[in-house]
């Protein structure tokens, strides 16, 4: 029996042999491709500058650091999300606040926000959750009144529009987060990337990336030492998380066949929709308005009278060869930070959007028999319980 996960990514000739010129190369890391595919990234989404990191993970690292985020400051977020999005403000010492989700897209309701935002609060990171954007406009007028860090966690949405921009360009914030896991719009195996168009976020994040290290001379601070062309200073306490030629190599082909992909995830999309019109079991996910998701997930939301057999349907359609998942655990619900304080019933939006949804397979290279599968085994299995 034939496994469809949930998703896939796709590696064709282009991009096999992109990444054995790089192998071929003088160059496994730390050379002209990393340049290369941030120059990429920065031309499709429009934005000033972009650092490429070894993980979205690292991104996120990154631009929490370059906003400066330290000991005791608060980020408001959503708890619909991987867990990376908060983890990464605790590696700093700063503290998650999370705020409810809208129960249709997933994504944080901003007419939440302002009343979560404290003396602490330092910055709003929303979650395009599934690749839908977010209310950005509105997110960035509550920022810009309470002269708060807008940070995109755009791990989902690579190649979605909000409104007449791309998401990366940051014309709502002040940095966006993508990361290239093999199941997000495009792949380079791991890897993540911060956009912005301010040059003091870029060198903080450039710096970050390699250590807290900058070789430019005009940034030097030590008087006293000779600058010879050897010469190099750490500025911050940084980490090694470049990402490699080899990496950058595979970033760059995939990222010429986005828009293919999407158009093709679209019209998987518009045939669910078809074949799922009406039907009682569940509920389809949305697409608002003035945006273009970029489908990274399908989630369906289980109808109330399904949600207590929903560990049942979930093992059935996997016996089926449907390799569904569930995104996601609300964060606060994990034992970690249950440990640190936050509690069930924080976001009953959330924590119900939790108890409905199970992803269904969405990815480009996905067959009219795929389709098919997925349509009829789908329809079977929630027939039969």
């Amino acid at each position: 029996m034939k496994n469809i996960p949930y998703s896939h990514q796709h590696i064709d000739q282009d991009d096999i042999n992109s990444v054995v010129e790089a192998l071929k190369s003088d160059f496994l890391t730390q050379g002209p491709r990393v340049k290369e595919f941030e120059e990429s990234l920065v031309e499709y989404c429009r934005a000033r500058f972009a650092v490429a990191f070894s993980s979205g993970t690292a991104a996120l690292h990154g631009a929490y650091f370059a906003a400066g985020l330290g000991e005791g400051d608060e980020i408001i977020t959503s708890p619909m999300t991987f867990l990376a999005t908060s983890n990464a403000a605790l590696f700093l010492g700063a503290r998650p606040v999370f705020v409810d989700i809208e129960p249709k897209t997933g994504n944080i309701d901003p007419h939440l926000i302002e009343k979560a935002i404290t003396d602490k609060t330092k910055a709003i990171v929303p979650i395009h959750f599934s690749g839908h954007p977010v209310e950005l406009a509105r997110i960035a007028e509550i920022a810009q009144k309470q002269n708060l860090v807008v940070i995109e966690d755009a791990c989902h949405a690579l190649g979605a529009k909000y409104l007449d921009t791309r998401i990366g360009d940051c014309k709502y914030s002040n940095m966006a987060v993508f990361s290239f896991h093999p199941v997000k719009s495009i792949t380079t195996g791991e890897g993540g990337a911060v956009l912005t168009n301010s040059e003091e976020l870029y060198k903080k994040l450039a710096m970050f990336r390699q250590h807290g290290v900058t070789k430019d001379r005009t940034a030097f601070k030590n008087d006293d030492m000779d600058w010879g062309q050897w010469y190099y200073e750490m500025q911050y306490l940084g980490y090694n998380y470049r990402l490699t030629d080899i990496q950058s190599a595979l970033g760059v082909s995939q990222l010429k066949k986005l828009d293919g992909f999407i158009q093709r995830k679209r019209e998987i999309v518009a045939a669910y929709a078809q074949a799922f019109k009406n039907i009682p079991f569940f509920d389809l996910p949305i697409e608002k308005d003035g945006v273009k998701s970029a489908w990274h997930l399908y989630p369906i939301r289980l109808k109330d009278k399904y949600i207590k057999k929903k560990v049942e349907l979930f093992s059935n359609l996997r016996k089926r060869g449907l390799w569904v998942q569930v995104h996601y655990i609300p964060v606060h619900l994990q034992p970690y930070y249950r440990q640190l304080g936050y509690k069930k019933g924080l976001c009953p939006n959330a924590e119900d959007f939790y108890e409905k949804e199970i992803s269904i397979p969405l990815y480009p290279m996905m067959s009219q028999e795929d389709i098919d599968c997925v349509k009829k085994n789908l329809l079977d299995v929630f027939k039969e319980v």
